[in-house]
């Protein structure tokens, strides 16, 4: 029959492309593998260059600083730490103006009881001088006998010291009726005195 043979021709064309579908198949795993194992360094590639480095990142800009909670303890207690110090200077500043300024007052109330000595001082000397003019007035008017056995009963320096305010002649008179060694005593303190004035070099 002439149907036969065209029947047996598409039977066997349809199996050689069966045939040739299968070998292709057969290779396309491998090659599809090796395009992916070529195309993963690339993309790993890209990824590391668009992945910022450390140096990178901070170089690109400030970064944010997380604080633990322990952190923020620190950082407020330090802070209370630089309140309370300089609330404590502050306090030490001001009590030291107010030292300073009792400090004043008591200088000047020191200064002002000075003064206030020196001037009662000069008056006392200044009476105490008087009284001693007096009474070397007193013992020139009286006879020289009189004041010599007053003179005799007085410390030598003091006794000089009337013998210095009155004349020379009153004041020998007195000398020569006292008692010779009590005169010898006083005369050498009368010669002693203002000794430190005669010995000094003439400038003269």
């Amino acid at each position: 029959m002439a149907i036969g043979k065209p029947t047996t021709s598409h039977v066997l064309l349809t199996l050689g492309v069966l045939f040739t579908i299968g070998g292709a198949t057969r290779f396309l795993p491998n090659d599809l593998a090796f395009a992916e194992n070529k195309a993963a360094p690339a993309t790993d590639a890209a990824a590391e260059k668009s992945t910022p480095k450390p140096a990178e990142a901070s170089a690109a800009g400030p970064q944010e600083v997380c604080f633990t909670t322990e952190s923020a303890a620190l950082v407020a207690e330090d802070q209370w730490l630089f309140e309370s110090q300089k609330e404590e200077l502050k306090q030490e500043q001001l009590a030291l103006k107010a030292w300073e300024k009792e400090l004043e007052a008591q200088t000047a109330e020191l200064e002002s009881l000075q003064a206030t000595l020196e001037s009662r001082w000069k008056e006392i000397q200044t009476a105490s001088d008087n009284d001693i003019r007096h009474l070397a007035q007193m013992y020139s008017v009286m006879k020289p006998d009189q004041a010599a056995t007053i003179f005799n009963q007085m410390d030598p320096a003091f006794a000089a010291g009337f013998l210095r305010l009155m004349n020379s002649e009153q004041a020998g008179l007195i000398l020569a009726n006292m008692d010779s060694k009590k005169a010898y005593v006083v005369s050498v303190k009368l010669a002693s005195m203002n000794a430190d004035v005669r010995n000094a070099p003439n400038n003269g």
